[in-house]
């Protein structure tokens, strides 16, 4: 979930649970707060909790909230982690270590440390792409061995890898690529942690009813009517930067602030991301 803020950048918690509540009220039954789509470089350990416990107040009693809590810095982790058990988090997801590139083993010590702080299930993400670091099958492997490490978030873009884990493990898999979120799920995986969802939530959700239910017809339709909104909020600039003006689009958020070193969209941007979720009969009532 995106984090808003206030047209002079501060965190706007009022407009985060108005996010949440229409993020569920169209089919989510789960919120990340503060991953990355969160802008959570940019945000304080204190705004996060104040963030974790609006949402919390606001949609926790219908889905279950995620908080991120991944940095490069384990004992930072950790602390996050403590915060979002005591504000009512229902799981955490951390991001293998950016920038810092430790060892495969010294990435299974910072997951596990994660884990044994929060208390609660945990998600580890793979995204190679923007961390320039991977998991390996057997960091995988030896991470499904803890009890509390229960999913992962694929951005990998490899499907014969994560197939692999799946079948080997009792890990949970998410796609972490709207792109490849059919492909995924087809594959194996059990749902979705999605930026585009902000503005197709309930096709969504569809999409993994249809799937789940063995209608891959009825799935390639979905995924197939998708394709402009995916192009619109991934294509173009940043996904944070275009799930927060779609919101806007469709009436969720009054502002499309970012903190820098993200910006927000131009009304070029916000016209062509128009187009796209007109195509992709978003702009219709359906959604919002």
């Amino acid at each position: 979930m995106v984090t808003p803020f206030g047209r002079d950048g501060s965190l706007d918690c009022e407009a985060a649970a108005r996010v949440a509540t229409y993020l569920v009220d169209n089919g989510n039954d789960g919120l990340v707060i503060t991953g990355t789509t969160g802008e959570s470089p940019t945000v304080s350990d204190e705004e996060a909790g104040r963030l974790l416990a609006a949402v919390v107040d606001a949609v926790g009693d219908r889905a279950s909230i995620v908080a991120g809590v991944g940095t490069n810095d384990t004992a930072h982790s950790v602390r996050l982690a403590q915060q979002a058990r005591r504000l009512g988090a229902d799981g955490v997801i951390v991001v293998t270590p950016y920038y810092s590139k430790p060892p495969q083993t010294g990435v299974i010590g910072h997951m596990t440390a994660v884990a044994e702080a929060a208390h609660l299930p945990t998600m580890v993400y793979d995204i190679p792409g923007r961390t320039g670091l991977a998991l390996t099958h057997d960091t995988l492997l030896r991470l499904a061995e803890h009890p509390r490490i229960v999913a992962v978030k694929d951005a990998t873009g490899d499907l014969f890898a994560g197939s692999q884990v799946m079948a080997e493990t009792g890990l949970a898999y998410y796609s972490g690529d709207d792109a490849l979120n059919l492909a995924w799920l087809a594959c194996g995986a059990v749902g979705l942690v999605s930026v585009v969802g902000h503005v197709a939530p309930r096709q969504y959700v569809q999409l993994v009813k249809a799937v789940d239910g063995g209608d891959l017809v009825a799935a390639r339709e979905i995924h197939e009517a998708l394709l402009p909104a995916v192009r619109a909020v991934m294509t173009r600039t940043q996904g944070a930067i275009m799930a927060k003006a779609g919101l806007q689009v469709l009436g969720v958020l009054e502002h499309r602030t970012m903190r820098s070193p993200l910006i927000e969209a131009t009304d070029d941007e916000v016209a062509e991301l128009r187009v796209d979720l007109a195509a992709a009969g978003l702009l219709n009532g359906t959604t919002a």
